[in-house]
């Protein structure tokens, strides 16, 4: 029996590049699906070109709540157009600067230009910089698919037992999601679990070997996340993840790859369950 592993990229509508990529990634087969960010100029446009892969492939929503523009205006939790960095929502003493109705108004206002431009929920629910674990978007999803069809979520990463900066960067998101598992499954929810493609972004090399060493070992219920892409303009001005997306375009288009999987009798999953 062919293994089947999720290979989900983030980042859907950040920048043109990195839609691009994503598209022909999808269209190669080899993505299971994409999370999409929208509050961006171009989101329109980006909704347009991913609109015929609604039905054929999973197309989520990338909460976005840490440094880039925001759709809401005049809020605690908006600062000269801005979000604020994860660390002023991460830190508990921090975050209660922040009103929970401003962080739910931002998030009804990015789900609404989802559902507004591919006329549908999305099909799964994430975060950018993983904010979805955060307490109040915890409250927010919970109240606002209350009695709805509820979307898939990504879950937290298993605690690694090995010691270096990938070890301690899987630490920090499993901290930030701790119960958040429990409590959505509790809530009704599909959680993908776990989550697997941290690796230390610093060493693009290190994107190959840590796909391989998923592919024979995630639990079939869990979630690669990846972030490919081609550095343009726009990507440049608002992200300072760039060259390793490349990297990890360039492996997932590539034969290479394709031949590990046949070789290893596995495939990219074509959907969520």
């Amino acid at each position: 029996m062919t293994r089947q592993i999720r290979l989900i990229a983030d980042d859907y509508g950040l920048a043109p590049g990195v839609s691009d990529a994503i598209l022909d990634l999808l269209q190669r087969g080899r993505l299971t699906g994409t999370g999409c960010m929208t509050g961006f100029p171009e989101w329109q446009q980006a909704a347009a070109h991913i609109s015929p892969f609604i039905g054929q492939v999973p197309v989520g929503l990338h909460l976005t709540l840490t440094d880039q523009p925001a759709l809401t205006i005049g809020t605690s939790l908006v600062s000269e157009g801005r979000l604020p960095p994860l660390s002023a929502l991460a830190a508990p003493f921090r975050r209660r600067r922040i009103e929970t109705g401003d962080i739910h108004a931002e998030l009804d206002a990015q789900l609404a230009r989802f559902v507004d431009a591919l006329g549908h929920t999305p099909d799964f629910i994430d975060g950018h910089q993983h904010v979805h674990f955060l307490p109040a978007v915890r409250t927010w999803l919970k109240t606002r698919f209350a009695g709805s069809e509820k979307p898939v979520l990504r879950g937290a990463p298993a605690v690694s037992l090995e010691v270096g900066v990938t070890a301690m960067k899987m630490a920090v998101i499993a901290a930030l999601a701790r119960g958040f598992d429990r409590s959505m499954e509790a809530a009704g929810f599909l959680v993908m679990k776990p989550l697997a493609g941290i690796y230390d972004w610093k060493r693009p090399d290190d994107f190959a070997p840590t796909l391989r060493a998923a592919v024979s070992t995630l639990r079939e219920d869990g979630v690669f996340m990846c972030h490919p892409g081609h550095v343009d303009a726009e990507l440049v001005s608002r992200d300072p993840m760039q060259k390793v997306r490349e990297v990890e375009y360039a492996f997932l288009a590539s034969d290479t790859f394709g031949a590990f999987l046949a070789a290893n009798d596995a495939g990219v999953r074509g959907g969520l369950s």
